[in-house]
């Protein structure tokens, strides 16, 4: 079985837009659009369901508030008591509002730390990795839809000829 992709590139992000619903609609299996912008609304015409790295961001945050209060229990309280104000070092719960900052920033390090390593591991972008870019001109100002092709080589490069490409190109994908 071969794998032969279609490039349909496109000159504006309003066409484009109507070539993926047109294409969702005409039941072709889109597998990815470069863009050298976001589009907005383009991933609900794709049919790509939401994302969940809000659950993660959420996780991590709770990671991080967890690490600070036990970090201001252990360094404050067990390891290293101070009488710093006039405030007792007796029991956490009495400081705990002094620890507010530290516990919020915790929470707001780790979130961002994680997240980012998340998107890079969920994105696949390794350091060193070679650019997957096929075209050089979704970078500057064209759009680039990638549709899979299944024997119907024809009728997809009169189908996207019919919806505004400027080109229509068939690739041998490795």
């Amino acid at each position: 079985m071969s794998n032969k992709v279609i490039y349909a590139i496109y000159n504006d992000d309003d066409i484009l837009m109507d070539a993926v619903k047109k294409t969702r609609a005409a039941h072709h299996h889109i597998e990815e659009v470069f863009s050298p912008f976001p589009v907005h609304g383009l991933d609900k015409a794709m049919g790509i369901p939401p994302t969940r790295l809000a659950i993660c961001a959420f996780i991590y945050g709770l990671c991080g508030l967890s690490f600070g209060t036990w970090m201001m229990n252990y360094i404050m309280i067990q390891d290293w008591p101070q009488d710093i104000g006039g405030k007792p070092s007796f029991s956490y719960i009495e400081n705990m509002p002094s620890f507010v900052p530290i516990m919020f920033e915790e929470t707001v390090f780790f979130a961002a730390h994680l997240m980012v390593i998340t998107f890079y591991m969920r994105s696949r972008l390794w350091p060193f990795k070679q650019a997957e870019n096929p075209d050089v001109r979704t970078t500057d100002d064209h759009f680039l839809m990638e549709v899979a092709i299944h024997d119907n080589e024809e009728e997809l490069v009169s189908f996207f000829q019919s919806t505004g490409a400027v080109e229509v190109k068939v690739i041998e994908k490795n």
